[in-house]
């Protein structure tokens, strides 16, 4: 039987959602789509070869008239918590973009509620659904390098030449940190199991930038165990542009592994080797995925609330990347040298 949601947010990257990565999972049921512009929805449903489909201009409206299990919400971020309350109090579960919220608080009030409510709450993290951080897991946790000395992240983009009156990215609050690196934080947390317990940030502004706010930085984490990250990230950047997920270098006592994930929106470009000392990178088989990303994010989604079991993503396991999220954002507005730490945020 099929999980019967309420698709909210149907602009830019909701609409991607609307036209690609829901379709591609049979466990779901699209009963309704919400968006406040009436233009918007008519063209995401006809993209969907779905003029008919119920639509509606707020959530309220929505969750009176249609029966639904879940909600979806791809709306801009600043709605996603009030989005999510909403749903959660109607009986609903949810499953909501990232960021989850721009601030720790704000998110805990949702996490409380659904476990007040006794309802799943899952962040789509999809860099989590790729095969090569997976794969990179999975030789940390067998301990195929022993001991990790130093992990390196970097991402390289450019994304500065539409109008800057015509591209909202450009008015994001915390574009790098909290639109992007949040991915990589969260791939950080997941793949070495552990907790970041303090941050510094420094931002990079060119005078050429469009952004409102940081279009670069270099990011200093530490985490739990004493392991030192370093980050580098970039939208102005005029190299050679990198995957999504970035490219890593995770150095441990018994050897070095690098990898790279998501070139584009599919796993065909995902890579990891395994460099034992004095040898050649030796690559890495990689699982085959038949869903990946958003879409084995939503399908994993629709199984936790099958089986009653708590998503990879759940929100509350979801606060540790956003509370690294809004450190190093922290850190980046203050100007100071000393480093945030994590567990005060």
């Amino acid at each position: 039987m099929p999980l019967n949601v309420i698709h909210v947010g149907l602009g830019g990257w909701g609409g991607n959602w609307a036209r690609i990565a829901i379709p591609r999972v049979p466990d779901v049921d699209v009963v309704a789509v919400v968006d406040i512009d009436a233009g918007t929805r008519a063209d995401v449903l006809a993209a969907m070869k779905r003029p008919d489909l119920p639509g509606f201009a707020s959530l309220d409206e929505a969750l009176g008239a249609v029966s639904a299990h879940a909600v979806i919400i791809t709306a801009p971020a600043v709605t996603h918590v009030p989005l999510a309350l909403e749903a959660l109090d109607a009986g609903k579960h949810v499953l909501v973009e990232k960021p989850f919220a721009n601030t720790v608080e704000e998110a805990a009030v949702a996490v409380r509620r659904a476990a007040e409510k006794n309802l799943v709450l899952q962040v789509s993290q999809n860099y989590r659904f790729y095969p090569a951080p997976r794969a990179v897991q999975r030789l940390l946790t067998a301990g195929e390098i022993g001991e990790i000395s130093a992990i390196n992240i970097d991402f390289r983009q450019w994304d500065n030449d539409a109008p800057k009156s015509t591209h909202r990215h450009y008015r994001f609050p915390h574009p790098l940190i909290n639109d992007m690196a949040i991915h990589h934080f969260d791939l950080l947390r997941k793949m070495t199991g552990q907790e970041a317990v303090s941050v510094y940030a420094k931002v990079g502004d060119p005078s050429f930038s469009r952004y409102d706010e940081e279009a670069s930085a270099v990011i200093i984490i530490e985490m739990e165990s004493g392991l030192v990250v370093s980050y580098r990230g970039s939208w102005v950047s005029r190299g050679t542009p990198t995957a999504w997920a970035g490219e890593w270098a995770i150095d441990g006592e018994k050897g070095q592994i690098e990898f790279t994930s998501r070139l584009g929106d599919n796993p065909d470009g995902d890579r990891v080797s395994l460099r034992r000392p004095g040898g050649e990178p030796a690559a890495v088989g990689l699982e085959d995925m038949p869903l990946f990303g958003r879409s084995a994010g939503l399908q994993h989604f629709a199984q936790s609330i099958a089986s009653g079991t708590v998503p990879e993503t759940a929100g509350a396991g979801n606060l540790g990347s956003l509370a690294l999220m809004a450190a190093a954002a922290r850190s980046a507005v203050s100007g100071r040298t000393e480093p945030v730490i994590i567990p005060e945020v």
